[in-house]
C-alpha cells in the first residue's frame, strides 16, 4: 500500500482541523462556569442542569423530533414510488416532467423553495380554508417536499443495482404483486431505505431556511430558536445543547461502524 505524502497530510489536518477544532473549543466552554463564552472562568457543569430547565429549547427539540420523524416517513413513501417508477417503468409518458419535478429540489435554493411553498399554503387556505395558518403541518409537508427527492436518489440507485433473477425466480414459482416487492424486493434494499429515510430526518432536523418560511407562532423548531438566540449573543445553554448533539452523533456513528465491522466480519 502506498503511503501518503506529507503534504497531502498536512492539508488533511488542517482542512479537519477547521472543523473540529471550534467544535472542541465549544464543548470546552460549554462546561465554563461563566456567562460569558470568550473567557473562561472555571469548571462546572451547571449550563447542562440549566438546560434541562429551559422549556423553550426542549420543547423546539421535541418538536423538530417531531416533525423530522413524520417528514422522513412521508419522504421514504413517496420517494420510494418515484425510485421503481424510474427504475421499473421504463421511458414511461411523462419520465422527463416526473425526473425534472424530482430534481429540481436538490438543486434550487431553499430561499426559492421556501417562499414558493409559503405561496402555495398562502393560496390553498385562501381556496380551501386548509392549512389554517403556518405551523406543525405545513413545515412537515414542506420538509417531505424535498426530504422525498433525496430519498428517491439513494433508493433509486440500489434499486438499478437490484438482482432482478430473484424476483423472476418468484413469478416463476406464481407469486404476484405486491407479494413480490413486499417479501423479496423490499426486505433486498431496506439499507438502502433506511439510509433515505437518515437522510430525510437529517434534513429536516436541521433545516432553518424553510422552515422560516412555513412556521408560524408555536412551531418554531430547534433551529430556529438557536438562531434566534445566537443573533442576541451565545449562550452556554447553546453550547451545552450543541455538545450534547454532537455526542450522540458521534455515538450514532460509533454504533454504526461497529456493527457494519462485525458484518463484514462475519461475512467474511
Amino acid at each position: 500500500m502506498g503511503r501518503i505524502s506529507f503534504p497531502v497530510l498536512c492539508l488533511g489536518i488542517l482542512g479537519f482541523g477547521i472543523l473540529y477544532v471550534p467544535m472542541a473549543v465549544m464543548v470546552a466552554f460549554s462546561f465554563n462556569a461563566g456567562k460569558l463564552v470568550s473567557v473562561w472562568a472555571g469548571f462546572s457543569a451547571k449550563w447542562y442542569a440549566s438546560l434541562l430547565t429551559n422549556e423553550q429549547l426542549l420543547n423546539a427539540f421535541g418538536l423538530s423530533l417531531f416533525i423530522a420523524f413524520w417528514a422522513a416517513t412521508l419522504a421514504i413513501f413517496f420517494g420510494l414510488l418515484i425510485a421503481v417508477a424510474f427504475v421499473r417503468f421504463g421511458n414511461f409518458r411523462g419520465r422527463l416532467i416526473l425526473s425534472g419535478l424530482s430534481s429540481a429540489p436538490l438543486v434550487m435554493p431553499e430561499v426559492v423553495t421556501g417562499l414558493s411553498l409559503l405561496l402555495l399554503f398562502i393560496g390553498m387556505e385562501a381556496t380551501f380554508g386548509w392549512p389554517a395558518g403556518r405551523g406543525i403541518d405545513t413545515i412537515i409537508i414542506a420538509h417531505a417536499t424535498f426530504g422525498m427527492c433525496f430519498a428517491a436518489v439513494v433508493i433509486q440507485a440500489r434499486l438499478r443495482d437490484f438482482d432482478k433473477s430473484i424476483e423472476e425466480a418468484a413469478y416463476d414459482l406464481g407469486a404476484r404483486q405486491p407479494f413480490v416487492f413486499l417479501s423479496i424486493t423490499l426486505p433486498v434494499i431496506v439499507p438502502a431505505v433506511v439510509a433515505a429515510w437518515l437522510l430525510a430526518f437529517t434534513l429536516s432536523f436541521d433545516d432553518l431556511v424553510i422552515a422560516s418560511f412555513v412556521s408560524g407562532p408555536g412551531s418554531s423548531t430547534l433551529p430556529i430558536v438557536v438562531f434566534s438566540k445566537v443573533r442576541l449573543g451565545v449562550t452556554p445553554e447553546i453550547n451545552a445543547l450543541a455538545s450534547i448533539m454532537i455526542a450522540l452523533v458521534a455515538v450514532s456513528v460509533t454504533v454504526a461502524a461497529f456493527v457494519m465491522r462485525r458484518r463484514i466480519a462475519r461475512g467474511g
